[in-house]
């Protein structure tokens, strides 16, 4: 196929990219490079199979050619208020990309007879008052908090998704992400990984914010990528649904910050900080939906997946 996909330059985006040109795809990538980097792409230059077009998705997007498949990926990710790359530092851009860009995306994919793929989130399920998370779960969310800008522009985007497929015919998926880490994060991301590993190899205490209870599910990259990939080809009945895609193995905060700082030999303490307004307490995806549908589940061990990404930030350091 070829494949159109919105925000490649990204962690999961590049990742994502690489994946599919290994399975023989044709593949134009389409970036503003707000958030990500051409440093995830500059292995690719010059491949024939390859295009990269520097363009902002919320304002309007033509790709020349015939387009089999539109994975839409392109968005601000992290929630840090801190980091100059989270959605609270972009919350025009995370909302347009969201919505606008959501819109523009289906329009190729409905013009061309294409298959389409919208990268979701777990944060449609907001604060949740349902453990684990299920897709039929809808969520616990605030439309005006802090983090509103990033859970409403998604829900808005799976609403548009799902109209164009059940008014138009779109051929569509939802993946709704659960907590990614891996190689090729940025180091200033914002996000828990990225900013224990980064601290960890500087020797500094690790900042938890609030006590460390709150919970997260941590899914390697090359796991993702394989359940983003089987999605993409899945046929039958429910596939037009959202389904999760994230490693249940849930675990807090604090024992996060503690692995990692095994994992590098730091021994520097936690540093405790006021928690973040609106932060999730539990966050756990329920994948029996994608194990049904799918045949997949997340196999890479967190030890053996932080490794990788500690090993990959080292340079950095």
């Amino acid at each position: 196929m070829r494949i159109l996909l919105t925000g490649g330059a990204g962690f999961i985006g590049s990742h994502l990219c690489d994946r599919l040109l290994a399975d023989g795809h044709r593949v134009v990538v389409v970036d503003n490079l707000v958030t990500g980097q051409m440093s995830n792409l500059v292995h690719l230059a010059g491949r024939d199979d390859f295009l990269f077009l520097k363009s902002d998705v919320s304002n309007f997007i033509f790709v020349p050619g015939e387009v089999d498949a539109v994975l839409h990926f392109a968005s601000p990710a992290s929630p840090n208020p801190r980091s100059p790359f989270g959605y609270p530092a972009l919350p025009i851009p995370t909302l347009k990309v969201g919505a606008l860009g959501t819109h523009h995306t289906l329009g190729v994919a409905h013009s061309r007879g294409a298959r389409y793929l919208l990268a979701s989130t777990s944060e449609i399920y907001g604060d949740p008052q349902v453990h684990p998370q299920d897709e039929t779960y809808v969520g616990h969310v605030d439309p005006i908090g802090p983090r509103s800008v990033y859970d409403e522009a998604k829900r808005f985007a799976e609403a548009i998704t799902m109209a164009y497929h059940r008014f138009h015919g779109v051929d569509t998926r939802i993946a709704r992400i659960f907590n990614t880490y891996g190689p090729r994060m940025r180091a200033d991301d914002g996000r828990a990984v990225p900013n224990f590993i980064t601290q960890a190899l500087a020797g500094q205490a690790l900042t938890v914010y609030g006590t460390g209870a709150q919970t997260r599910s941590f899914c390697y990259i090359d796991d993702l990528i394989d359940g983003l990939v089987r999605l993409l080809a899945a046929e039958g009945p429910g596939v037009h649904e959202p389904v999760n895609l994230g490693n249940p193995n849930e675990m807090t905060v604090l024992a996060l910050a503690e692995r990692i700082n095994a994992l590098t030999g730091n021994r520097s303490p936690i540093r405790y900080e006021a928690a973040e307004s609106d932060d999730p307490q539990q966050r756990q995806p329920d994948i029996a939906r994608a194990r049904a549908l799918l045949g997949w589940s997340p196999s890479t061990d967190l030890d053996a997946g932080l490794r990788r990404t500690v090993d990959s930030f080292r340079p950095r350091a």
